[in-house]
């Protein structure tokens, strides 16, 4: 079983969650080309990463012979549009297994990717099973944020695609979601 992303959600509408997440370390890939194209530019160092190609943490022992740390593969692989604003740039993350802080995990070998810490949030999420198309998350996109507008759900931060599933898994068998951050919620 794959480690997922630990939220609880806090109110449910229709195929809409509120939910908040827990704080987490993400390893990150910034990536030029379409939506599609994104998550398989990056797929490859991320996955080096987890694979070893890291020095190993300072309180990890490893000889100099010896790869770096192997990690878990965890769920879902994330995907926003860069913070830089640059058309056509993406970010895609994985969400790193375990609850350690930063500093202990391996360095990444790849100058390509960087470790950052993503403190817990509120956000909301729509799911749907289908290919993984810009079509579609576009679609999903805007029948979050209309729900968002409904709930008086402030967005917080920009919309985040979430990919659990490996390229094999049938289409119609995938999960994906789109996740907005949003501000609190009142009372919880």
């Amino acid at each position: 079983m794959t480690e997922q992303q630990s939220y609880e959600v806090l109110e449910r509408h229709g195929s809409v969650e509120l939910r908040r997440y827990a704080p987490c370390v993400v390893a990150d890939v910034r990536v030029t080309g379409s939506m599609e194209a994104a998550g398989n530019a990056a797929f490859r160092p991320l996955v080096s990463y987890i694979s070893g190609a890291n020095r190993a943490a300072p309180s990890m022992t490893t000889l100099p012979d010896q790869t770096g740390e192997r990690l878990a593969m965890t769920a879902p692989v994330l995907q926003a549009a860069s913070d830089a604003g640059t058309e056509g740039e993406w970010v895609v993350s994985f969400v790193l297994p375990g609850s350690r802080g930063v500093a202990d995990y391996p360095e990444p070998t790849d100058p390509r990717v960087r470790l950052r810490a993503v403190p817990g949030h509120d956000a909301a999420a729509v799911r749907w099973s289908g290919r993984w198309s810009g079509s579609n998350v576009a679609e999903r996109t805007e029948e979050l944020q209309s729900q968002m507008r409904q709930r008086a759900w402030a967005a917080s931060g920009p919309p985040v695609w979430a990919r659990y599933d490996p390229p094999w898994k049938p289409a119609f068998l995938r999960r994906n979601e789109i996740v907005i951050p949003v501000e609190p919620a009142a009372g919880t």
